[in-house]
């Protein structure tokens, strides 16, 4: 196996799903794997909980209740565009994206929706300021579940 192949073998691994994989061929041998960060282990583990507390009779109910009295009627929200994964920040060690009384303006990231593996920005579609953030990083949301109570600027 000449070194072009090689490097051709390691660009498509690396742009694959994969995690580990060993090719054996006339007496050579090559091994790749890729180092899987603790913290994906741990956000990946976060929804399967966190989706066992929504399944409780009690829960869905409590945080129904909670959101209502929080929104008020003339109150806009920036709302999660599908169902996923909410993260506040970019990565876990970043600072989050905005928080209560910040200014965004329309197009800025205000969060991330992870669905399918795939990293969403949510974005603003207006200038205005956060009033209120209605959910919790790592926690699952819903398709049109408000994120945000935001005042409009």
């Amino acid at each position: 196996m000449q070194t072009k192949d090689i490097k051709n073998l390691m660009d498509d691994f690396d742009k694959s799903n994969l995690v580990k994989m060993k090719l054996e061929k006339d007496g050579f041998s090559l091994e790749f794997e890729k180092y899987i960060p603790t913290a994906v282990t741990t956000v990946e583990a976060q929804p399967i909980v966190t989706q066992a507390v929504a399944q409780a009779p009690v829960a869905p109910a409590a945080v129904a209740t909670e959101e209502k009295p929080a929104v008020d009627a003339n109150a806009l929200s920036i709302k999660s565009p599908m169902v996923g994964t909410f993260y506040a920040a970019p990565s876990p060690t970043s600072p989050d994206f905005v928080k209560v009384g910040d200014t965004v303006k329309k197009g800025d990231t205000v969060a991330i929706v992870e669905a399918m593996k795939i990293m969403n920005e949510i974005e603003a579609e207006f200038d205005c300021k956060i009033v209120d953030i209605l959910v919790k990083n790592g926690q699952v949301v819903e398709y049109e579940m408000p994120l945000f109570v935001v005042e409009k600027l």
